[in-house]
């Protein structure tokens, strides 16, 4: 773990659920109560409700439906994250559907899971959240899309931007990847930061899914 989040990773993680599901959300704040260093602090079901309660309860994480009463997962991550940056916004879907990951990707959340999904992965990704980790889920990434790429020229991007890339698309943090490449953080970071340009992303997560959609996930380096 990268040494700049580890403090902020040690308190109890405080977790706000947004789903329009009643018995999802019952079940999942169960859940998070029989975890030591998890807690619920609340429930919201739709749009208006999970902005007027984040702002009130200052959770570390919330876990966001996409669909939603009064919109969708990303309307409510783009109010939320536009009044407290800091806020990690972890966000399931049971539309696997390209354009709903690049959607919300593209509103600065730090992690992409199928509603469907195993427990453990969701309360794994929850931690990871917490101590600054995005993460998409392989089941998710649909691949290349023919489209996209006749539309214009793929960016290109180095052997070592690859790497990078396609480390960052298995979640791992900064601190993680440098290691593994055997650089400096630094040198990462900006790595990532040209990533991201080439691509006209505003996040890792963003720039995952325009990987994808573009194979470059995939492309041998």
């Amino acid at each position: 773990m990268d040494a700049d989040i580890a403090e902020g990773c040690a308190a109890r993680t405080s977790i706000l659920v947004v789903d329009d599901h009643t018995t999802f959300a019952e079940l999942l704040t169960g859940a998070l109560g029989q975890e030591p260093d998890l807690r619920s602090v609340g429930v919201a079901g739709d749009v208006e409700s999970s902005v007027r309660l984040c702002a009130a309860l200052r959770p570390d994480v919330v876990v966001m439906d996409y669909h939603l009463s009064g919109g969708n997962g990303v309307a409510a991550s783009v109010r939320i994250l536009r009044e407290r940056p800091g806020t990690r916004i972890v966000m399931l879907t049971g539309d696997p559907a390209q354009h709903v990951l690049e959607a919300a990707a593209s509103t600065g959340i730090c992690a992409f899971l199928p509603k469907d999904g195993s427990l453990r992965t969701l309360l794994e990704t929850i931690r990871s959240a917490r101590c600054g980790t995005m993460a998409v889920h392989p089941s998710l990434l649909a691949g290349p899309d023919p489209a996209r790429r006749s539309g214009g020229e793929v960016p290109a991007l180095t052997r070592r931007e690859l790497q990078v890339l396609r480390l960052m698309a298995q979640g791992h943090s900064v601190g993680t990847n440098a290691r593994l490449l055997n650089i400096t953080p630094n040198t990462c970071r900006g790595y990532v930061k040209t990533i991201l340009a080439k691509l006209g992303a505003h996040s890792q997560l963003e720039a995952v899914a325009v990987a994808s959609e573009l194979g470059l996930l995939t492309a041998r380096s």
